[in-house]
């Protein structure tokens, strides 16, 4: 099926400032085929009294209440026609070329059910960003990374990294996926919140038997941590938390008992480290991340037994089957090719 039209929505909790900066360029660069939405989570800031002053023209969907990344999208879009989803983070800058790469990418290869393109430190545009760069991966014990980004350490944009190429999985600060490969694969998981929801419905489209791809011919800035920051423990708890979800509901089950037995192992240490660091808030975050999914536990493995049944693919071929954490943390290495060139022993 050719693409044929586009949703750019932006889901916008308390960002008036953001729309202020970023909204004027999104309404000028939006090509003729795409229309912009608005999804309000029931902000608190005059982001509505702002946008029917200044952007009449942009459809506002108005949510009842602040749902988080995951079910305020969902809501949003899933009265939307349009072909494509642009998941559009209120806190990008885009530029003139920036749809179009991408859906020339995703027309010639109708196996790719989602999309990204370069993602860029908008306060340093020299810089890959934290979520995304250009293009997300993650390891046999879930742990995500991308090329031009290990952890912490950010990898300066030389061009290195500036061919199409299959990924494990998408930002959701800048997402196109397809709207029927969105809700054949289940959506958002409402229950994540915020937080690594994105890196589950990757996993899921894939398990479907669709691709995610990078475009670095499209690239966006991005400010980062505009809703919560790295700093927060409520971040650090739905990070913890939402990435042993991730893994309970979609890892293999050749390797399943072991994977999670080292990510608990790996999960303590973060704890006491956070502890030995002096910031018990971030120790107390990950012991309630992880009691949380206890709780829910036979919920988590209803889900994880629907996903099972329906998926064509049972383990992508972009796991990386090293761990990343001892590559990086052990061994010293910070930048993606080097982390794919070097076996860990």
């Amino acid at each position: 099926m050719t693409i044929q039209s586009v949703a750019v929505v932006i889901l916008n909790w308390n960002g008036k400032s953001w729309l202020e900066k970023f909204l004027p360029n999104v309404v000028h660069f939006l090509p003729s085929y795409a229309k912009l939405y608005v999804a309000d989570n029931a902000s608190s800031d005059n982001s509505i009294e702002f946008l029917n002053n200044n952007f009449p023209l942009v459809d506002v969907i108005q949510l009842s209440q602040n749902f988080g990344f995951a079910k305020g999208y969902n809501e949003a879009l899933k009265n939307l026609k349009e072909d494509v989803y642009v998941l559009l983070n209120s806190d990008i800058e885009v530029n003139s070329d920036w749809i179009q790469p991408i859906i020339n990418l995703m027309n010639s290869n109708t196996n790719i059910g989602a999309c990204q393109p370069k993602i860029l430190d908008q306060k340093n545009k020299q810089l890959f960003e934290y979520a995304g760069a250009s293009g997300g991966f993650i390891d046999y014990l879930g742990f995500p990374y991308c090329r031009g980004r290990i952890f912490n350490e950010i990898e300066i944009d030389e061009e290195q990294y500036n061919d199409a190429i299959p990924i494990f999985w998408a930002t959701g600060a800048c997402m196109f996926v397809k709207n029927k490969v969105y809700w054949d694969a289940g959506g958002l998981d409402e229950d994540y919140f915020a937080h690594m929801e994105e890196i589950d419905l990757c996993w899921r489209i894939q398990k479907i038997g669709y691709d995610i791809y990078v475009e670095p011919k499209s690239f966006v800035y991005h400010v980062g941590g505009g809703t919560l920051n790295k700093y927060s423990s409520k971040k650090t708890y739905l990070n913890f938390r939402n990435n042993l979800v991730t893994l309970l509901k979609n890892a293999n089950y050749k390797f399943f008992i072991i994977t999670i037995f080292y990510k608990l192992i790996l999960d303590g240490i973060a704890g006491i480290k956070f502890l030995y660091d002096g910031q018990f808030k971030h120790t107390w975050a990950v012991v309630k991340a992880h009691f949380s999914v206890y709780f829910k536990l036979i919920t988590i493995l209803k889900k994880r037994r629907i996903i099972q049944q329906n998926s064509k693919i049972k383990t992508p071929n972009l796991i990386h089957q090293n761990s990343v954490v001892w590559k990086h943390f052990a061994l010293g290495i910070n930048t993606f090719k080097e982390i794919h060139k070097i076996k860990a022993n």
